[in-house]
């Protein structure tokens, strides 16, 4: 049989079961349509959270108080015989390659100014903060250079902050109350946006010297050593370690590096994406099931044929490829289907939900194509098998 005749059989039998190739189709569209939807949103979320976790920069290496196997458990804190200190990043920073030492202390307080007041975030860091964590000031400028022991009482105010307590009025040069001790403006910060839920425009940035006085603090929260990119990170976190345990007598402090935690948390992500992408191959499972239905019904109504095709001297080969290519062009119609289908649920998608981070892959959409004539393939092979093991007089005689 020429390949066109036997394209031209398939789309006949195919087009006599209108309503049952339909729904067949029907349910491998909905799997693919889900597969590439779910796929698109994971590697969206995917690529969402490793921009916020990279916006700081990936030559960070953080070092927090305490041993710890978790740098994000605080039990470290508990466990820490010598807290950090402003003196710990002023070693720091004259080792090699090291580009800048921001001490990070932090907590929540209230910020009054012009009669109003607002609960903000209250970080306390130096003048090294805005270039290593790649800050930008729509005014102004960030803290200055300055001995954290003898800082002045400056801030600096997140975007939304200013906005909140000065709205059109300048902020630069007012005065701000924390506590009992009132802060001069010196700088307003372009918006930053959020990171894992905290609300970096809705902050104010003061000395780390003040901010420990200010919340009775003796150590720092964190230490970030921004890298030169020549020396690799496994040998800078040697040399830290080794400066830093030689001066409290011993390790009593948690390194870990920016890049480290992406790669870690990319894995995770990848593995999360894919598992939520496998949710929708539950759809086409389903499909395949309506597929081998299908088929196994064809295989009984059309017995008269292939006793037919049998007896002019089909061999069972060429009956095993028309139920075969009937399986498989039923799956890719499915597939386009779904296509169709995963283009409009985009559309709804981006309409209702613009900032939901989406990110779709041409090798999904390939892939998914794919697997629906693999579906078919499967799927058709024991009603195929069936078929070409009929015998024709046997295949007559019932019909």
């Amino acid at each position: 049989m020429r390949p066109r005749d036997l394209l031209s059989w398939v789309l006949k039998a195919l087009a006599r079961s209108g309503s049952r190739t339909l729904l067949s189709a029907l349910g491998i569209a909905i799997g693919i349509a889900a597969v590439v939807t779910l796929t698109g949103i994971g590697e969206g979320l995917r690529g969402y959270l490793l921009e916020s976790f990279s916006q700081f920069g990936s030559r960070v290496i953080a070092i927090t108080p305490g041993v710890s196997d978790n740098p994000a458990s605080p039990n470290g804190l508990l466990a820490s015989s010598r807290p950090l200190t402003l003196e710990d990043g002023d070693l720091l920073r004259h080792q090699p390659h090291v580009q800048a030492v921001i001490p990070v202390l932090s907590g929540t307080g209230q910020v009054k100014a012009a009669g109003l007041s607002r609960d903000t975030s209250i970080l306390g860091t130096n003048h090294e903060a805005a270039d290593g964590w790649r800050f930008t000031l729509a005014r102004g400028h960030f803290l200055p250079k300055e001995s954290q022991r003898q800082a002045r009482p400056l801030a600096v105010l997140g975007h939304t902050l200013a906005q909140e307590l000065f709205a059109d009025r300048p902020a630069l040069g007012a005065q701000v109350r924390i506590g009992e001790r009132r802060f001069r403006v010196v700088g307003v910060m372009a918006p930053k946006g959020q990171f894992l839920g905290f609300d970096l425009d809705d902050m104010i940035f003061i000395p780390a010297g003040l901010a420990q006085a200010l919340f009775n603090r003796e150590g720092l929260m964190e230490i970030d050593i921004i890298y030169d990119a020549q020396i690799p990170t496994q040998a800078r976190l040697a040399q830290i370690d080794q400066r830093l345990s030689q001066r409290h007598g011993r390790r009593d402090f948690t390194l870990y590096s920016q890049e480290d935690m992406l790669g870690s948390l990319d894995k995770i992500l990848r593995i999360l994406s894919l598992a939520i992408g496998s949710l929708g191959t539950v759809s086409l499972l389903i499909g395949a099931v309506g597929i081998f239905t299908i088929m196994t019904i064809a295989q009984q109504e059309r017995l008269t044929e292939i006793g037919l095709l049998r007896a002019l001297g089909a061999p069972p080969a060429l009956i095993l490829a028309l139920f075969l290519a009937e399986a498989m062009l039923l799956a890719l119609l499915g597939g386009m289907l779904g296509l169709l289908l995963w283009g409009m649920l985009a559309l709804i998608l981006h309409v209702l939900w613009p900032g939901l981070p989406l990110d779709w892959q041409a090798r999904y959409l390939l892939l998914a194509l794919g697997f629906s004539a693999l579906v078919g393939l499967t799927a058709g092979l024991l009603p195929a098998g069936r078929a070409m093991a009929l015998d024709p007089v046997a295949a007559l005689r019932d019909e």
